[in-house]
């Protein structure tokens, strides 16, 4: 697949995970949040919780969750620290990373709490 293809792909799977976040109760705060370190895809709060969100697309749910990588994690972690900082308003939430998956069909898989800063 060419990576302009891919891309648009990858925007499509992040406007479908938005619509079904919003549907769930979440309250979108950001989408495709650029830091230094690394781009959050969506940032979305739900009650007492600050959800960092990764959306990946892959054609079979299971491929995109292994897309996800510890060197991605990582960059992912760091992004959310600046957020913080430069956001205070936000640190009285408690932090969670999520991974929402979208297969080639539109099938959602949201997997929370799926790492942590540890």
């Amino acid at each position: 697949m060419s990576r302009r293809r891919a891309y648009h792909r990858g925007l499509w799977a992040e406007e479908l995970a938005k619509l079904w976040l919003r549907l769930k109760g979440y309250r979108i705060l950001a989408h495709r949040l650029k830091t230094p370190l690394g781009e959050i895809d969506l940032l979305a709060q739900r009650g007492a919780y600050l959800v960092i969100i990764e959306v990946k697309q892959r054609a079979e749910l299971d491929d995109a969750a292994g897309a996800i990588s510890l060197r991605q994690r990582q960059r992912l972690l760091q992004a959310a620290r600046i957020v913080l900082a430069q956001r205070p308003e936000l640190s009285q939430h408690s932090v969670r990373f999520d991974a929402l998956l979208v297969n080639r069909w539109g099938w959602l898989r949201h997997s929370t709490n799926v790492w942590s800063e540890s």
